[in-house]
């Protein structure tokens, strides 16, 4: 596999962006911290996230640990400027609002060749680093780029793409992918390109899993590449929030959780550990990100992820239609 996540659990930042809320820096930095002390050694960013936010304070949390004892990814495609726009005027697809709270700086798509070798010189300078592990081509897909998503994704394959494998066999980065919340995308990039694995939100989850785990999962454990499944809460629906899909959960997936969490609840089991091992058990996923804002939640990630299921709730989950029948799931005990 040549995605390698320490542990199998990472950290995404998104949340440090002030993704939905103000953050304060001290908390922001507590939550890192929080992930350090927990034994978490692979940290995921994006200029994207807080118009640069969530990578300044990552860089700051991190700058006093030896750079070799971690690994960090972040992704290209986006360019944050000095010029300044509000944020809650972004368009920014199905994430329109997302970080309305974060950096004003304005924000451009850029997938070429040299839009790519800045945007990482970018992040090396916000990150304090000299170098990255994983580099994600950040969504050239229809779900931020519409009608015009396969000219967009031709000009990644053509730029972004080309760069980062270059910058992979020099060394400079060990792997890249795209990190996207569309199957279709990696589909169409194991045709064109030669991608180590593939980031995806939201689409290997308790919630969300039927069509990767028809068509991306086998074609990546086939070919031994990692993926790393991002947003396993689904943005929080499956945590106890409002939101799937970074928009507020509409009534028929409220209804979805509510079935689920009773059969949970029969065997007092957390939702929540139900929807990190899920993602965690089928064996083309190298680990698994989930965001916190708050140092509390790290160490209850980690403990959930631990917690013994037994075999029979998955046995209900998927009699009841709210499982596929043919996905992976943990042994139970």
């Amino acid at each position: 596999m040549r995605i390698n996540i320490p542990n199998r659990i990472g950290f995404g930042t998104a949340p440090l962006g002030n993704m939905f809320r103000e953050i304060p820096e001290q908390e922001a930095l507590d939550t890192v911290d929080a992930a350090w002390q927990a034994g978490i050694r692979y940290f995921d960013g994006a200029p994207l996230y807080g118009a640069g936010l969530a990578e300044f304070r990552l860089g700051e949390a991190l700058s006093n640990h030896p750079r070799d004892e971690y690994m960090l990814g972040t992704k290209v495609g986006r360019l944050i400027l000095d010029e300044i726009e509000a944020p809650d005027k972004r368009d920014l697809g199905e994430k329109g609002g997302l970080f309305e709270h974060g950096l004003p700086n304005k924000i451009v798509y850029d997938y070429t060749e040299d839009g790519t070798l800045r945007s990482i010189d970018d992040s090396l300078r916000r990150l304090k680093t000299d170098h990255l592990d994983y580099a994600w081509i950040h969504d050239p897909a229809k779900d931020f780029h519409g009608d015009n998503w396969l000219s967009v994704f031709d000009t990644a394959m053509n730029g972004a793409a080309k760069a980062l494998t270059r910058l992979r066999d020099e060394g400079v980065i060990k792997a890249w992918g795209l990190g996207v919340n569309r199957v279709e995308a990696c589909e169409l990039a194991l045709e064109r390109a030669d991608p180590d694995g593939f980031l995806i939100a939201g689409r290997y989850t308790l919630l969300d899993h039927e069509t990767a785990l028809a068509r991306l999962m086998p074609a990546c454990e086939t070919r031994g590449l990692g993926i790393v499944v991002g947003g396993p809460y689904n943005s929080g629906l499956l945590a106890g929030g409002e939101h799937f899909e970074y928009q507020k959960a509409p009534a028929a997936m409220i209804e979805r959780v509510q079935r689920i969490k009773q059969i949970c609840e029969c065997y007092d089991v957390d939702i929540k550990s139900v929807a990190l091992q899920f993602s965690l058990a089928h064996p083309a996923v190298a680990g698994i990100i989930p965001g916190a804002s708050r140092p509390e939640r790290i160490s209850e990630n980690i403990a959930l992820a631990a917690v013994p299921i037994p075999a029979e709730l998955w046995v209900l989950l998927k009699q009841d239609g709210l499982v596929a029948a043919n996905a992976p799931v943990p042994l139970g005990n």
